[in-house]
């Protein structure tokens, strides 16, 4: 520390006789070499130092302006998206709702038409057993027709002779006869 101290006292005793040289005492050049590189530092490199800030500056705030922006970009991306996540939400649900309403209503129509055509085909077997009952009650009065009337020829053919039989001809000529001429 004293020699510190009497480094700066000798700065006065210099002695002024011309040889110039290297001072080898440290201590005594270092702070003044320093305050002499800072002082021209602080005068010549207050621009540059200033300009450099402000440069460093200035692209924070664009590196913050543009990231606020496509900050805004982004959350308005994500709310169109929300958007579209909702409207095809409330598709899929329009689509669900309708896909079983449309489903129900096939159900019905199919249990329907399944039930018409049931109940054509039972009436197609009623009319069918109706027309075959009518069929066969038609065949036996046929049937009973026929064998009346072989009884009712034969029981004739028997007791009629011929004179009867010639005397019924005449009088059913005659009464075809006069039908013909009420007719005419």
């Amino acid at each position: 520390m004293k020699n510190v101290t009497d480094s700066f006292v000798s700065l006065g005793h210099w002695p002024s006789a011309g040889s110039f040289g290297f001072n080898t005492d440290i201590l005594a050049t270092n702070p003044i070499n320093l305050s002499v590189v800072i002082g021209v530092l602080i005068f010549f490199g207050k621009g540059v130092l200033s300009d450099l800030l402000d440069n460093r500056k200035q692209r924070i705030l664009n590196t913050i302006r543009n990231s606020e922006e496509l900050r805004g970009g982004a959350i308005e991306q994500l709310e169109k998206a929300r958007a579209r996540l909702r409207k095809v939400e409330m598709e899929a649900d329009q689509f669900r709702v309708n896909g079983y309403s449309e489903i129900e209503r096939k159900k019905w129509d199919l249990i329907n038409s399944t039930s018409q055509t049931l109940e054509q085909s039972e009436n197609f077997k009623n009319e069918t057993i109706q027309f075959e009952q009518q069929r066969a009650i038609n065949q036996v009065r046929q049937r009973v027709f026929q064998q009346a009337l072989q009884g009712a020829l034969g029981t004739l053919n028997s007791c009629l002779n011929n004179e009867l039989h010639l005397r019924t001809i005449s009088a059913n000529i005659g009464m075809l006869g006069a039908m013909k001429e009420i007719t005419d």
